[in-house]
């Protein structure tokens, strides 16, 4: 079965935690041992597992990939929104963490973050838990 998170960004990039929706999931599954696996069905947006104690970390994700994939530059994408396809493709769609014990796996630091690359908008994040 696929569950699906409902994400509404207010700003042109933002990358938004949502690990403790997700492990609410995992928690309501009773899945003890098995598999967590989370897809981002955006070609504009994609889902990072990096440092959540220090909300800096992820604004310098933010800014460093404004730096890499610039706005202002030409592109051929009509749209107007290449940069935020150019971010989503090198951040990726999608992630697989392990769930032992009934809970999920993550270091300590470590937190799961929608990353919206053109908001805002409505955005949805699909979750499939899986039994080992």
């Amino acid at each position: 079965m696929i569950h699906k998170l409902d994400i509404k960004t207010k700003s042109q990039v933002e990358l938004q935690e949502i690990t403790g929706r997700i492990r609410d999931m995992v928690d309501a599954s009773g899945i003890k041992n098995g598999n967590c696996i989370i897809f981002v069905p955006h070609t504009t947006a994609g889902i990072m597992v990096n440092e959540h104690a220090d909300p800096s970390v992820v604004e310098d994700i933010a800014a460093q990939l404004d730096e890499l994939v610039p706005q202002s530059k030409s592109y051929r994408h009509l749209e107007g929104n290449a940069p935020a396809h150019i971010k989503a493709s090198l951040v990726g769609d999608s992630k697989t963490l392990f769930i032992e014990g009934g809970k999920l796996v993550l270091g300590t630091w470590q937190g799961i973050f929608f990353c919206e690359f053109d908001g805002p908008r409505n955005r949805n994040v699909l979750v499939k838990l899986t039994a080992d």
